[in-house]
């Protein structure tokens, strides 16, 4: 039998590329997740220069790697340098999972179905005919925009900080739904009404909250942050302060769209609410809970 078999053999592996990674949770969901489908997988954080992007993929495919995550800044260049790429990927312009098949370079775009299975089913928030504002203008943004729009909200508001660039996405993405897109600039939201508001922009980052003048929010209303922190963000304290009644950060989001990355590698969906669950616990290590 050992003539047959080789039980030495290493697990496939998989890797999450940025600048920075060292703060990446997606070895410990993907873990998790391996744990989930009864099988053994072996998934590094890869620091990556920027400039380096193309090489650092080239030389991991070369090592053996079946698989990428891709985060920021390069998730432009990932799609430059797919061969095939999702229809939402391709509308995005940006890819956050890759995927090798001979010589082939496949690239997808789970970031969307990861902020809409966190609204939808994990905060139990339906976007369907809800008046949406999503803030910031750039790839964060573009990412999950598509897939928003899919839910068929009643109205989508863009706000940015350059009224050009959230004007110019409202535009391209205007054929991809029936719900009215507009894009404007952060003063131009006085007095609106919204059910949800996204904050896409970087600013949580730096401990700080886009410019929103006074916006009227309905009954029951979201504030969500793509962000994910171990305590409130900036924009979740503001929100709150604001007496939006639920507010919630990005972790949801991150999962929701690991688990898409994980069942296009390995065929297996798995459940996501008990990741959630350790994540926010803090039970959950790269070996398990």
């Amino acid at each position: 039998m050992s003539d047959l078999f080789d039980f030495d053999q290493p697990p496939p592996l998989y890797a999450v590329m940025g600048n920075p990674v060292a703060h990446s949770r997606s070895p410990e969901i993907h873990q998790l997740f391996a744990q989930q489908a009864s099988i053994k997988i072996d998934y590094q954080r890869l620091q990556v220069d920027v400039g380096g992007f193309a090489q650092a993929v080239s030389n991991f495919q070369a090592s053996g790697g079946q698989g990428l995550n891709v985060t920021v800044p390069f998730k432009v260049e990932a799609w430059e340098l797919t061969d095939t790429c999702s229809e939402r990927a391709e509308l995005a312009r940006a890819v956050n999972t890759l995927w090798f098949e001979a010589n082939a370079i496949n690239g997808d775009n789970t970031d969307g179905v990861g902020i809409v299975r966190d609204i939808n089913n994990n905060l139990q928030r339906p976007i369907n005919h809800t008046r949406l504002l999503v803030l910031g203008a750039g790839g964060a943004v573009r990412g999950v925009l598509g897939e928003l729009l899919r839910c068929q909200p009643s109205q989508v508001v863009v706000a940015n900080r350059t009224v050009d660039k959230a004007v110019e996405l409202a535009d391209t993405f205007q054929n991809h739904s029936n719900a009215e897109i507009l894009g404007c600039g952060f003063g131009e939201l006085e007095e609106m009404h919204f059910d949800i508001i996204i904050n896409g922009t970087a600013a949580s980052l730096t401990g700080e909250v886009p410019p929103i003048p006074k916006i009227h929010f309905g009954d029951g209303a979201l504030a969500y942050d793509m962000v994910y922190s171990t305590k409130p963000t900036a924009f979740m304290r503001w929100a709150t302060g604001t007496g939006i009644p639920h507010v919630s950060d990005g972790l949801g989001m991150l999962v929701e769209q690991a688990a898409e990355s994980f069942y296009i590698w390995h065929g297996y969906r798995p459940s996501t609410e008990p990741v959630i669950r350790a994540l926010r616990s803090g039970t959950a290590t790269e070996d398990g809970l």
